[in-house]
């Protein structure tokens, strides 16, 4: 049995239709790019209560509901502007400003699908979060790349994240549905005034039919803390 929340489909619906009449006629001068329309996503989503259903008939009952379905279109679309005009007042640095852009083309099947790798950077003197400092995934002695623009490697650490900092590496084609193989990663932060910080370790794969381009907490690769001390 599958759960499915029917707010998800309103609002995707509602971001699609106003960032698609900015894009054909422009009067905001908002980005209107794929990272843009899943952040208003979130945005409206963490602010409205789920209507979860798991059969055609709850999502008949939903279309029926035309009074509450009026009134739900309407906070909804407001929470869209409200997000989309904050979102644009604080964009990531990888964001574009403009059109649409595609996110480029995951690889076709059958392909390696890595978990998120997630990890945090404290003080190895009074084991405070670390701010302010870049860390990068490496594998091979370069850069991994990310799933999509909206994954940063190096990732940037914030004071508002408390050290924490997150990967998810592009799937990796394979030869066959079943291949297995072992990927090895580094861990690395060069921080001014403290020792460098590095740590390897290795992910066990197993090739599946297609990628995966959507997060789970399921599958996240959690690192031990990494502890850099001062100079």
């Amino acid at each position: 049995m599958e759960i499915h929340n029917l707010m998800e489909d309103v609002v995707r619906s509602a971001v699609e239709e106003l960032f698609d009449a900015e894009e054909r006629s422009p009067k905001l001068g908002f980005c209107t790019c794929a990272q843009c329309r899943m952040d208003v996503c979130c945005y409206v989503l963490n602010r409205i209560p789920p209507e979860y259903v798991t059969s055609g008939r709850g999502v008949v009952h939903g279309e029926t509901d035309w009074s509450g379905k009026v009134q739900r279109t309407a906070d909804v679309l407001s929470l869209v502007r409200e997000g989309w005009t904050r979102i644009n007042q604080k964009k990531r640095p990888q964001y574009h400003q403009g059109p649409s852009k595609a996110t480029p083309e995951l690889p076709a099947g059958p392909v390696f699908n890595f978990p998120s790798v997630m990890g945090r950077v404290l003080n190895g003197a009074d084991f405070s979060p670390l701010a302010d400092i870049q860390v990068g995934l490496y594998r091979d002695g370069e850069l991994v790349p990310m799933i999509d623009p909206n994954w940063q490697n190096p990732c940037r650490i914030v004071r508002e994240t408390e050290g924490l900092y997150i990967f998810w590496p592009r799937p990796h084609p394979a030869g066959s549905v079943g291949d297995e193989a072992v990927f090895q990663f580094r861990v690395y932060a060069e921080l001014p005034g403290y020792e460098e910080v590095s740590h390897y370790f290795e992910l066990p794969l197993v090739a599946e039919p297609s990628a995966v381009d959507q997060i789970t907490v399921r599958k996240v690769h959690k690192l031990p803390d990494l502890y850099a001390f001062p100079k």
